[in-house]
């Protein structure tokens, strides 16, 4: 039982050297898989806060593991899944199936793969808006890039909740928040 609970962690623990492929096509930036599952969770704990009758728990954990069985089939972009088919349905059953609790993680992969629920919904704004998040930053430091891919960021958001969000990111500069009067400098 241990066992099995101590080798999910450390297969999580490879989702911090497993680098996300899509920056190859932008030819700047780069993050790991768990940078990214890092940033989709707090942007789906700040959707939670904005939906506050979704199941909170439910939409963090979902966010949080929603990229977990990368650790078995690598992160593909969209080329590549345009020729390289990874079965990730069975990477998730097989890295669920030795856990005590691994029908309750099951059950949250099928429910973000159905996308039917409020929760799933907006665990998929979170990524996408994670994403978001990162090409803005880039743009915003002169990255020509990102202007292509921000359109179909915003078309796959589901919520309005997303929609709004995503349309702010758009709107503020990635730095505004370090530069803006409210904060008190003087001692740094």
């Amino acid at each position: 039982m241990i066992e099995a609970i101590v080798d999910l962690l450390f297969e999580a623990r490879i989702l911090k050297e497993l680098p996300r492929s899509g920056y190859h096509f932008l030819g700047a930036g780069r993050e790991t898989v768990a940078e990214h599952s890092f940033l989709v969770t707090v942007v789906g704990f700040v959707l939670s806060c904005m939906h506050p009758d979704v199941n909170r728990l439910k939409l963090l954990e979902m966010c949080l593991v929603h990229d977990l069985a990368e650790s078995r089939t690598g992160d593909l972009n969209s080329v590549q899944k345009k020729y390289v088919v990874a079965d990730e349905r069975k990477a998730e059953k097989d890295l669920c199936k030795s856990l005590a609790f691994g029908t309750h993680m099951a059950d949250l992969f099928a429910e973000f793969h159905a996308c039917r629920t409020q929760e799933a919904k907006l665990a998929h704004d979170a990524d996408q808006i994670a994403l978001l998040l990162e090409l803005k930053a880039l743009k915003d430091t002169g990255h020509k890039g990102p202007e292509h891919w921000i359109p179909r960021v915003l078309a796959r958001l589901h919520t309005d909740g997303g929609k709004r969000l995503g349309q702010g990111v758009l709107n503020r500069a990635f730095d505004a928040w370090w530069f803006d009067e409210k904060y008190d400098r003087s001692n740094s």
